[in-house]
């Protein structure tokens, strides 16, 4: 027996399952979801001791009536329970080291407890719960202080009151003894904090899956997804017990490897390429500044094409500064000050839209590139040439032609570093791009859906060899940033960088490469076909709309058919659209609070509405965050974006049956249909967005 359910056949028709109570039930049940799956763990209500709550060692959890009549004490209390008996099965059953159950599982239960949305810890304040009271007066407790605990020992029948913490428990507890989700929202920086209502992040997304929102964010982020997340939880389970037996420096390597190994296989990369796991885009940018720092001594200059539509920070890492106010280690830092050890450079930005917001063309965009790199070369400085495939927006440049012309240039000293975040390419792409001897920065969060923040940086063998011989260590100040487990073991630079494992990034880039590699078990014609009927009709719903008005609409539409292979290059996958109000078009922080109230469940501001109406004001829709883009070359305005995500592919194919794949294609063009439809809601109400002019 599993413990996937702990109400049913459990419950008797009380008042729990008044009308009031039954969609908070199902809601605590929802985030039940997110608690390790253990097989042959029995969980037992009883009604004769309502208050007992006890553990069974590898054999039960025994739990009382009395929590049961609040479901989120329930809650709580068996997530300690299944917490425990993951790490004792982790023990392979070793009663002796018991205490380390009791340590591990307090202190995820701990996690798990600041991460209850703020109704639901308004549900515990008034009881008196043993665990819960440790919880809410937030006492640091150390490992030596719960060994002393009766209170932890009084959950099972194991004494281990003369045991002591032992030393190699240390790391192990400190990286893994965290709720899955929070190590997804780890390792990065503040953008990846949750609110206390609805667990939401800057980017609107949580860091477990959040199934019941329309979700169509990926040039954004997107909030995990079950399979991706359970497949993680399970890793986690598998390192604990890895770690426990090898140790955990040992285990923690291997695995880092086994990522890097993974995403080589995933895009048939050549073994002697190289990867650099990165917190996020922004961090990989930094990382590149540090490395073209070490590979040469000339004066360096960085033209970083699509300003305009990349990371914001991406332009103060580049220069070598701070881009925020805490580093992914954690460290606090003050955005703008320079990094210890990095040199100034210079930084040529190449815009996609001129100073009145019309976007250039191809030609001119061309032109400004050709100009800044044989200009710059002339003064003899060292070019780092940042290209974009794929925009925020879904734009690139240099063209294909000026890129040819560029490397056909004699005597000129230049790296080229894809900007590939999107990630909206074939495996054919990046290979080609590395065959060239660029540096490829991209990203497991955009269209691959895996959680924010999964950067990596993948080197030719070229580039790697030209670091190796450089052998000089990269600036001091990246101590703050990385650890030397995410470069390549082989390189000499890295070896002063911290120690230590950014566990957080591993986890994110796990669920990356689960979605990546069931995106590519869908054959490739069902694939192609299902991308192409999705967008067209993307596509179309936006230009019937007439409340919207598409960001593309005088551009030429790339048609497959004049390429001679399918690549997802070949087709716009990104929809960004003004949205207008009686004939004008929305302010910047109008958009924006739209988009706030389309991921949110407003059916509160449409009572008394008819029931299809609260309904669909009821539906979460999450889509691309708004980008500021002028409209008609005049006025100030954002776009929001429609994209697609690996995912509407790989979870239509999850049936492995061709009718019942387009089937859930055209389940999924439904969704946009509701978001649409609820965008309109929201401009049919004036009051809803008069707040925000």
């Amino acid at each position: 027996m599993t413990n996937n359910v702990i109400i049913e056949n459990q419950y008797k028709r009380t008042s729990l399952f008044e009308r009031d109570n039954v969609n908070y039930l199902v809601h605590v049940l929802k985030r039940f979801n997110t608690v390790p799956k253990l097989n042959n763990i029995n969980i037992i209500t009883s009604s004769s001791v309502p208050d007992v709550f006890k553990i069974v060692p590898n054999k039960s959890i025994i739990i009382g009536e009395a929590y049961l009549k609040n479901p989120v004490l329930a809650l709580v209390y068996l997530r300690y329970g299944i917490e425990w008996q993951l790490w004792y099965k982790a023990l392979s059953n070793k009663a002796d080291d018991a205490a380390l159950c009791d340590i591990a599982a307090f202190e995820v239960t701990r996690i798990f407890y600041q991460l209850l949305p703020k109704e639901d810890k308004e549900k515990l304040k008034s009881l008196n719960y043993f665990l819960i009271e440790l919880f809410k007066n937030d006492e640091d407790l150390s490992p030596e202080t719960l060994l002393q605990h009766e209170g932890l020992q009084g959950f099972h029948s194991l004494d281990h009151s003369e045991n002591t913490f032992e030393e190699s428990w240390g790391p192990i507890v400190e990286n893994l003894a965290k709720p899955t989700e929070y190590l997804l929202m780890s390792g990065g920086d503040l953008r990846l904090n949750i609110d206390e209502v609805a667990l939401l992040n800057k980017y609107g997304c949580r860091p477990f899956p959040r199934p019941e929102a329309f979700t169509f964010a990926s040039s954004t982020a997107t909030s995990v997804s079950n399979f991706a997340f359970d497949k993680t939880d399970k890793v986690r389970s598998i390192l604990i017990k890895n770690s426990l037996k090898n140790g955990f420096k040992k285990t923690t390597t291997e695995f880092s490897e086994l990522l890097k190994n993974n995403l080589k296989n995933i895009f048939k990369l050549n073994d002697a390429c190289e990867i650099i796991f990165s917190p996020s885009g922004t961090d990989a940018s930094l990382q590149i500044a540090a490395i073209t720092q070490i590979v040469t001594d000339k004066e360096i200059t960085h033209v970083l094409v699509a300003s305009d539509e990349t990371g914001s920070g991406v332009p103060a890492a580049l220069k070598g500064c701070h881009f925020e106010n805490t580093t992914a280690l954690n460290v606090p830092i003050k955005k703008g000050d320079k990094i210890e050890g990095f040199r100034d450079v210079e930084l040529i930005k190449i815009t996609f839209r001129d100073e009145n917001g019309k976007l250039k063309s191809d030609d001119q965009l061309d032109k400004e590139v050709f100009t800044a790199i044989t200009e710059t070369n002339k003064l003899g400085r060292h070019v780092v040439l940042h290209v974009m495939d794929h925009s925020k927006l879904g734009y690139q440049s240099p063209s294909e032609k000026m890129m040819q012309d560029l490397d056909a240039l004699k005597d000129v000293s230049m790296q080229v570093i894809v900007d590939a975040a999107q990630l909206r390419l074939d495996p054919a792409d990046i290979q080609a791009y590395l065959e060239k001897g660029y540096i490829v920065s991209t990203t497991g969060s955009k269209y691959f859906t895996g959680p924010p923040y999964a950067g990596v940086l993948i080197l030719p063998e070229s580039v790697s060899q030209q670091i190796q011989a450089a052998k000089l260590p990269l600036p001091k100040g990246l101590t703050q940033y990385y650890n030397h487990s995410d470069w390549p073991k082989s390189w000499f630079c890295s070896k002063a960088l911290s120690e230590g494992f950014n566990y957080g990034s591993y986890m994110r880039w796990n669920a990356a490469i689960v979605e990546m590699d069931r995106y590519y078990k869908t054959p490739i014609l069902y694939r192609n076909m299902g991308i192409e009927m999705f967008c067209n009709f993307v596509e179309d719903s936006i230009a019937d709309a007439t409340f919207l008005e598409p960001l593309y609409g005088e551009e030429t539409k790339p048609n497959s058919y004049n390429n001679k292979e399918f690549g997802i290059g070949n087709f716009r996958t990104i929809f960004p659209f003004f949205i207008l109000q009686n004939k004008d078009v929305l302010s910047v922080n109008q958009v924006k609070k739209l988009y706030t109230l389309l991921n949110s469940d407003i059916s509160d501001l449409f009572e008394g509405s008819p029931l299809e109406i609260v309904r669909l004001a009821g539906q979460k829709c999450h889509i691309g965050q708004a980008v500021n883009v002028k409209y008609r070359n005049d006025l100030q305005s954002a776009v929001l974006r429609i994209s697609l995500g690996a995912r509407v592919i790989s979870e239509s194919w999850v049936n492995r049956d061709i009718s019942l794949f387009f089937r859930n294609i055209e389940a999924q063009m439904n969704q946009i249909t509701v978001i649409i439809r609820k965008i309109e809601l929201i401009l049919s109400e004036p009051d809803l967005l008069k707040e925000a002019l």
